[in-house]
């Protein structure tokens, strides 16, 4: 069972005469609600420093979107912990307000595709500098919105220490407590469990205290396309469990993004019922292995219309595509691929 990708594929694309979004448009969140699709959507100009801001879109049929606004619907603070840019939002809903965890850094990163692997640029700063700033650590950060225009930055929701992006909340509260997938770059070797990135999965009582031990989700699986993992959708509810969509990275992290597919435990989230061995969509055309990141298909928005699964996701850090499936077909898959 693979996605069906969209013929209209870019469906989103960089804008010519927007400075901020002249060179990018990727991973992007999605809400679906009365009718109408929401698109918050990562995106950068074509500025040495690589300053990266987010997009609103609206659609009716969750394929022609149209930007709401020539200016960004959220960017980097003027003088807060994500000045350095924003990026991957993923949406979830409580209440009238929509909760948006988002990855961030202290400092501009650069046009990284012209540097070596997982090299960005660095800020001048002193001796006596956190790591956060000396290194330019991606964090999390939590943002909360009723209409995507108006904005409340709550603050970060991960250690400074720690590359830990990837940040999910699950779309409701599991037995009292949020409950959050994310993935912590730094977490790898024999006291954690894994060799390489994996999902991990945490509670808490409070959106802001994430204080409690995490427990390791989805490692990744040496020799496979799957060798270090990240989570990339909002979990969606099923009767079948938690349809959990992530993503894959073969070659220890430095090769093709490919997209896989696991179910979890309605009432305890930290048990996995299946997993497919199998991915269920790679890198293939030219808009997804032709861009800043080559061979790269990144999931970061997902919807459930009636019986179809609709999969919102970056093509090679430059372009936005959609794929689709039959939510019960995919839930079959998933179950008999373990």
């Amino acid at each position: 069972m693979k996605l069906t990708k969209h013929p209209n594929n870019p469906i989103l694309k960089p804008h010519a005469t927007n400075y901020w979004e002249n060179l990018v448009v990727c991973n992007p969140g999605v809400w679906y609600e009365n009718g109408k699709f929401t698109m918050l959507y990562r995106a950068a100009g074509n500025d040495e420093q690589h300053y990266i801001r987010m997009g609103t879109a609206v659609s009716e049929d969750g394929v022609n979107f149209e930007r709401v606004s020539d200016e960004p619907a959220f960017g980097p603070s003027n003088d807060g912990p994500d000045q350095g840019g924003v990026e991957d939002p993923r949406i979830v809903k409580f209440g009238d307000e929509f909760y948006v965890t988002y990855a961030f850094r202290p400092h501009y990163p650069g046009q990284y595709w012209k540097f070596e692997h997982d090299v960005i640029l660095l800020p001048e700063v002193g001796e006596d500098s956190p790591a956060v700033m000396k290194d330019n650590i991606a964090n999390s950060g939590l943002a909360v919105t009723k209409d995507f225009k108006n904005w409340r930055r709550l603050g970060r929701v991960t250690e400074t220490n720690l590359d830990d992006r990837d940040v999910i909340l699950f779309p409701e509260k599991i037995n009292g407590k949020y409950v959050m997938l994310h993935r912590p770059k730094q977490w790898v070797g024999e006291k954690y469990g894994c060799e390489t990135p994996a999902v991990w999965i945490r509670f808490s009582k409070d959106l802001m205290v994430w204080n409690e031990p995490s427990t390791l989700l989805i490692p990744g699986i040496k020799g496979t396309w799957q060798e270090k993992v990240g989570g990339s959708t909002p979990p969606l509810k099923t009767d079948d469990g938690w349809l959990i969509i992530y993503h894959g990275v073969e070659n220890g992290g430095e090769g093709h993004y490919r997209v896989g597919v696991a179910l979890l435990d309605l009432e305890d989230p930290t048990k996995v019922i299946a997993r497919a061995s199998d991915w269920i969509m790679q890198p293939e055309h030219d808009y997804e292995i032709e861009g800043f990141y080559k061979g790269c298909v990144f999931p970061t928005g997902n919807v459930i219309v009636d019986d179809t699964l609709y999969v919102y996701y970056g093509a090679a850090d430059k372009y936005i595509g959609l794929a689709t499936c039959s939510v019960k077909e995919i839930l079959e898959f998933v179950k008999k691929n373990e």
